[in-house]
Order: C-alpha cells, then structure tokens, then sequence
C-alpha cells in the first residue's frame, strides 16, 4: 500500500526492538509482576493502576506518537522467538546544536545477565548514530547498580561523574551514576569510582 509505513524494529542477532502493541498486554504485566522484586529497588515507584490495562494502552499509544514524532523510541525488547524481555527507551531526544539522547532500560529477572541488554544497547545506539545522526548517548544508574554500570561500560559508555538527586528511586531522591557514549569518543577508557 502507498503511504503506510512499517512499523519501527530493529533487529539484532538474538533480539529484536519493536513498539509495543496492545497484544503484549499480557506478557508485558506477567514479566513486570514477577519481576517486581527485583525491579523495584531500581525504579520510580509503581503507580497503583501500574499494572492495569488502561496504564498499558496509555503507554502503548504514547510510544507510536512519540516515535512518530522523533522524540522518543520506547520499545519492546523481544526474544526471537517472541518472548518478551524487557524494554528500553531513548528519550529526551534533543536535536540542533545538541544532537543527542537518552536512555534507560529495564529487563525481566528471568532474562537478567545473559546479554541481551548489552545486545538492545548495541543496536540501539548504533540506530542512533547512523540513522538519526546524534552525537550523544546518556545513561545513568544508581551508583550500587553493578549489573547496569557493567553492562554500559561493554557497551562503549564511559563514567562521566555523579548527578546528585537526579531521580526519584523507589520513593526516595537519588544520586545517579552518569555515563556517555559519543560517536567520535577518543576519550579512552576511563576510570571508575
């Protein structure tokens, strides 16, 4: 059909980053719920209908507008075989002199530490750079976070310093860890503290 565009995904090996759809409903909240442990101590507090449907077709439609609208890529990361894992977003997408981005991620406990972040990160930033043509990638985490400080310096983040209250974590103001990748860095690596 003329006009109709496909959809937004990007493949990688073992994974692919798509929008989500009203269909993932159902996986999307039986990761989140059994993974509430171990998410929790991560993430801004859950609202009480976090979980809910009307939450989930909210979401659902703000990530087509927003990837319409190039500010924001909020997507699934699915298992090739369908099997939903996670998520991950670049938001704050900020073009003209700044020409960067965002992002954050959560993954289901289940399909924690196999590699699969570091593979959705990969693809993503590499979207970043050569399809929209930012300069500039920004992460953080909360300082404690090994597995997330581990899976952005592997994948080409460098420590950048510390932003003090820079969110809300589990009901409290927290200090983050910041880190940048940079589509020209000649930084080296850098150490951490």
């Amino acid at each position: 059909m003329l006009g109709r565009r496909r959809p937004f995904r990007l493949e990688a090996e073992r994974i692919v980053l798509r929008l989500p759809t009203h269909s993932d409903f159902g996986a999307w909240t039986a990761l989140r719920s059994e993974s509430r442990d171990f998410l929790v101590p991560w993430e801004p507090v859950w609202s009480p209908d976090h979980l809910s449907r009307k939450s989930f077709t909210n979401r659902v439609y703000w990530a087509a507008r927003a990837s319409k609208a190039g500010t924001a890529f909020p997507l699934f990361l699915v298992r090739r075989d369908g099997v939903l894992l996670g998520a991950i977003t670049m938001d704050n997408i900020r073009r003209g002199p700044a020409q960067s981005a965002t992002i954050g991620y959560w993954i289901g406990q289940p399909y924690a530490r196999n590699g699969y972040m570091r593979e959705a990160i990969g693809i993503l930033v590499h979207h970043a750079f050569t399809d929209l043509d930012l300069s500039r990638i920004e992460a953080a985490c909360l300082p404690e976070n090994a597995a997330s400080r581990g899976v952005l310096e592997k994948s080409g983040f460098k420590y950048e310093g510390v932003a003090q209250s820079y969110l809300q974590i589990n009901g409290r103001w927290r200090n983050h860890v910041l880190f940048a990748n940079l589509r020209s860095d000649r930084r080296g690596k850098t150490d951490i503290r």
